[in-house]
């Protein structure tokens, strides 16, 4: 089965970050968030990548070409005006296969789902999200979940990533003060996918909005399930949110390092 992610986005909100790069290319504990991504699906054996590109996404297909030079140990020999490199540090063995789809700058999600049609061949389902937002959801069980409900499209439901901290008040005092404080109540689309070919039905053109149309057309025709995930779930939309992965990492206490 194969894992599409949508990587062409601008990321206005992380501008100084985005300048020279595209948002899933920020880096969370020095590596960019795509691969952390790509790492979370290669637990559950999901290997076969379609990386939808579009804005600066030849920052995204240099990384991956020279893959081995960013995070790797690398032993290198000059002889006669040839180099040659040799990994040396074995911590990279991803048996990876990925296409990169150039989907257009100014091209919305729908749209880009869209253009990769034509290599998505042989199989009924694949696997949908976005480039920026970080999970521990189990792949593995949300598209057994997806395959039991038989429906054309099955989204991870998560619980909103909480803003800001949680006071408690009593006669006027401030007797409590807790952060990042989850309140378990209605639940958001939390961007892991699992979608049939049929989905492709659904879409008109490179400007339709996968979750304003899309996911509203499933709606109205009973065709959209929700796996409810209880675990970890935050999106990197702002420097706060990437500061507040960076420590999670950096930490050893971040929820996707399965």
């Amino acid at each position: 089965m194969k894992a599409v992610i949508l990587a062409g986005g601008l990321g206005t909100r992380l501008n100084e970050e985005t300048k020279d790069m595209p948002k899933p290319m920020v880096r969370i504990g020095g590596k960019p968030i795509l691969l952390h991504i790509m790492n979370l699906y290669s637990v559950y054996g999901i290997n076969d990548f379609i990386i939808c590109c579009g804005y600066k996404g030849y920052v995204i297909k240099e990384y991956f070409n020279n893959y081995f030079l960013h995070n790797s140990d690398i032993e290198m020999e000059l002889d006669g005006g040839m180099i040659k490199h040799k990994n040396i540090s074995n911590n990279n063995n991803n048996n990876w296969k990925i296409l990169f789809a150039d989907t257009g700058e100014e091209t919305m999600t729908g749209g880009r789902i869209k253009k990769i049609k034509k290599y998505i061949k042989n199989d009924n389902c694949f696997l949908m999200t976005y480039g920026d937002g970080l999970s521990d959801v189990n792949i593995k069980k949300l598209i057994n979940y997806h395959n039991k409900k038989n429906k054309i499209a099955t989204l991870t439901a998560v619980y909103p990533s909480p803003r800001f901290g949680v006071l408690g008040i009593n006669n006027g005092i401030v007797n409590s003060f807790k952060e990042k404080v989850v309140r378990k109540g209605l639940r958001i689309n939390g961007g892991y996918f699992v979608l049939n070919k049929e989905i492709f039905n659904y879409i008109k053109n490179d400007k339709t909005i996968f979750e304003t149309e899309v996911l509203t057309k499933l709606v109205k025709k009973n065709e959209l399930a929700a796996y409810n995930h209880n675990g970890f779930w935050e999106p990197m939309d702002t420097p706060r949110d990437k500061k507040y992965l960076d420590e999670l990492w950096n930490s050893n206490n971040a929820p996707w390092r399965i």
